[in-house]
């Protein structure tokens, strides 16, 4: 240990231990003790600055020669960087001071050394550097400001399927069957059986509809897609919703509601992890946009991006359109050639699927996919062998529809997508943790 203990307060006197967030709310307190990481200094003159970091922010801490001990002013200027530590003193206002409120060290406690960072200036330069220190980097100001983001746009989530009575389900990760198709699935030995990690909880909430009517879910999902974009991921969190007696239209319109009900949580509580990330975020206006595949396409063949009716969206087209909105919108009526077997089409239309994709704006891409399921027993069944899908692998699924399923609709929302949408991230990577794609497993 280094320094003076605040321990070592006179007989009789308690000395509350506060956080960041609890010294900023106060402004003002005679003696506090604060735990935390260095997470930098300076000196000027005969003072030095600590910035000290908890998990609910950063304070300045300072300490004056010849008014602090000479022990812990030494201390203090020689704890290394991101030392975890304990300090006991008084916080004052102090407009020169960031935030306004500095902690004026009485006592300085080195809890726990640290080694020479190694995350240098040249170092941050490199990202595949800063993913490879990936459990260190995630220390800095920006990657925890989009981790609080990311877990406010997951409790929004929670909040708003709750106010709309949505029950919370759990689903397997083991799967025998693809729902967004058999290129993308991991390959997983089961006991000497095949198995595939889930692509998408789907199936499970649909079968829960007869019991709950209305499930939501969100859990890892995973792909294995071999794009190398900067809006892919092997592995992600997916929010997923179903909801027996609603159609596409209605289930665009619960989308549209989730995301003005995340966005304004965003900017109730997360201005300043915005800031931090230079994010000037917008709550979209409501109803969204809606266009159709075939507006998409012309617009897209206009900007000189051509394809052919029946394609999947390329990614130039979809982020050159994207370029074009300030607020997210939904493509709507998409082909059934590119969209899974499970999509309902238009009576009049057979060709042409009760689907849209919910598209963010300025470039970020695609947030989410829904649709309106097919909700007959022989419908599926025949649309199931038009792909050449073996039945066998979906009897469970194809039985749903023999016990009483109703017209139902429903969507998944990727959570690292919507939260590099909110907060204005350049690649996906940095709204994960500990990010996984083609190249990348470690750490």
């Amino acid at each position: 240990m280094t320094g003076e203990s605040s321990e070592k307060a006179s007989a009789g006197e308690t000395v509350p231990q506060l956080s960041v967030k609890e010294l900023f709310s106060r402004r003002s307190v005679p003696k506090a003790r604060m735990q935390g990481w260095v997470a930098g200094k300076a000196g000027v003159g005969g003072i030095v600055f600590v910035i000290l970091r908890d998990g609910t922010g950063y304070i300045q801490t300072s300490a004056k020669k010849g008014v602090a001990s000479q022990q812990v002013f030494e201390a203090m200027r020689d704890v290394p960087r991101e030392s975890v530590v304990q300090v006991t003193g008084a916080a004052r206002e102090d407009k020169r001071a960031p935030g306004g409120v500095e902690l004026v060290a009485e006592g300085f406690e080195v809890i726990s050394k640290a080694e020479p960072w190694p995350i240098t200036k040249t170092a941050v330069k490199s990202a595949s550097f800063l993913y490879d220190m990936r459990h260190l980097s995630i220390r800095g100001r920006k990657s925890i400001a989009t981790m609080k983001i990311r877990a406010e746009v997951m409790g929004a989530c929670s909040d708003f399927f709750r106010e709309e009575g949505f029950t919370l389900i759990s689903a397997p990760t083991f799967v025998q069957a693809a729902v967004e198709g058999g290129s993308t699935l991991f390959e997983v030995a089961y006991f000497g059986k095949k198995a595939y990690l889930s692509q998408s909880a789907q199936f499970y909430e649909e079968a829960a509809l007869a019991g709950l009517e209305k499930v939501w879910i969100c859990q890892p999902a995973f792909r294995a897609e071999k794009s190398r974009t900067n809006k892919h991921l092997t592995e992600f969190w997916m929010i997923e919703a179903e909801r027996a007696f609603a159609d596409q239209e209605a289930n665009m319109l619960l989308q549209e509601e989730l995301v003005g009900f995340i966005a304004d949580r965003i900017l109730e509580r997360r201005g300043d992890e915005l800031a931090t990330l230079g994010r000037k975020f917008l709550r979209p206006e409501l109803p969204l946009e809606r266009i159709t595949y075939d507006e998409l396409r012309a617009a897209a063949g206009a900007k000189g991006v051509p394809f052919e009716w029946g394609e999947d969206v390329p990614t130039e087209a979809e982020s050159l359109v994207s370029l074009s909105r300030s607020a997210p919108f939904f493509v709507t009526d998409f082909p059934l050639s590119a969209r899974s077997f499970y999509h309902m089409t238009y009576d009049d239309r057979p060709l042409v699927t009760r689907s849209a994709d919910l598209i963010a704006p300025e470039g970020f891409g695609e947030l989410a996919t829904g649709g309106q399921r097919i909700a007959e027993y022989y419908p599926l069944l025949q649309r199931i062998k038009s792909q050449d899908l073996p039945p066998e692998a979906f009897s469970w699924y194809l039985d749903l529809r023999k016990f009483g399923m109703p017209y139902h609709s429903g969507f998944g929302m990727g959570v690292e997508r919507l939260t590099r949408w909110i907060a204005g991230l350049k690649n996906i990577r940095s709204a994960s943790l500990f990010p996984r794609t083609t190249t990348r497993i470690s750490p």
